[in-house]
Order: structure tokens, then C-alpha cells, then sequence
């Protein structure tokens, strides 16, 4: 099973005091350890360390930014040039949710792409798309 972390999923993980912060750990454990996959792109990690940088102390998110980079766990997807011009179809394929970020919509064709359903996040919009994405915590 393959599970695609979100900005969302990121933060919440890294902050114990968050109250999602156990619902999101338990499906990330979940995923990881039943020999599933963790996937993110470079978008996401950027919107990631963007906003944990400017939320965290500067020790904390070097640590949590680094451990990201470094677990075997995790694969880190690249939005290419052929992603982000399939992101940009997307934009216009979607253009009555225009709330729906960039990254958002990268995420979407790194998952559809990847044949992933299943992502990290309390993002509204992955379900709105109609294309079966699964939000995790429930």
C-alpha cells in the first residue's frame, strides 16, 4: 500500500501538541510498517519546511527537515518538467476549484501517475476532484 504525504500530514506530524497529531502518527505507522510506501514530491517538501520554518524553532525544524530527507522510508517524488506541464492541464481541467493550490494539483497527477490512492491530509480538496483519493486520518 502506498500512502502520499501532504504538507498537512508533514506538520501535523512534527507537532505532538496538534490535536490530529495521533490520528495522523497511527495512519502513518499503519502504512509504514505493513511494508507500504511513503511517497511526497519536492512541492510538498518545499510548502513543508517553508512552513515549518517560519512556525518551529530553528533546532526543531533543521532536525525534523533532515530526518524527512534522510529516512529510507520515505520516497521523495520530483514535479518535472512533464509533471508540472500535466499539473498545468490540470489547473485548467479544474478551473471551477480554483481554491485548489499548484501544489495541490502536482500532488494529485504524482498520485494518479503512481496509482496511489491513499494520502496524508486534512485537505478538502483531494476529495473533491471525484478521482477516488482517500483522506487520511478518517
Amino acid at each position: 500500500m502506498k500512502l502520499f504525504v501532504d504538507t498537512w500530514g508533514w506538520l501535523v506530524l512534527e507537532d505532538r501538541k496538534d490535536p490530529r497529531h495521533s490520528a495522523a502518527a497511527q495512519s502513518y505507522k499503519e502504512r509504514s510498517k505493513t511494508g507500504g510506501q511513503v511517497i511526497t514530491s519536492n512541492f510538498v517538501l518545499d510548502e513543508t519546511m517553508t512552513l515549518l520554518f517560519q512556525r518551529r524553532p530553528f533546532e526543531e525544524a533543521w532536525k525534523f527537515s533532515n530526518s524527512l530527507l534522510r529516512s529510507p522510508l520515505i520516497t521523495v517524488e520530483s514535479v518535472s518538467d512533464t509533471r508540472f506541464r500535466e499539473t498545468l492541464a490540470w489547473r485548467r481541467r479544474f478551473s471551477d476549484k480554483p481554491d485548489i493550490s499548484f501544489t495541490d494539483l502536482s500532488s494529485m497527477v504524482i498520485m494518479q501517475e503512481l496509482k496511489i490512492t491513499e494520502v496524508l491530509t486534512a485537505d478538502r480538496h483531494f476529495r473533491q476532484v471525484g478521482l477516488g483519493f482517500q483522506t487520511l486520518p478518517d
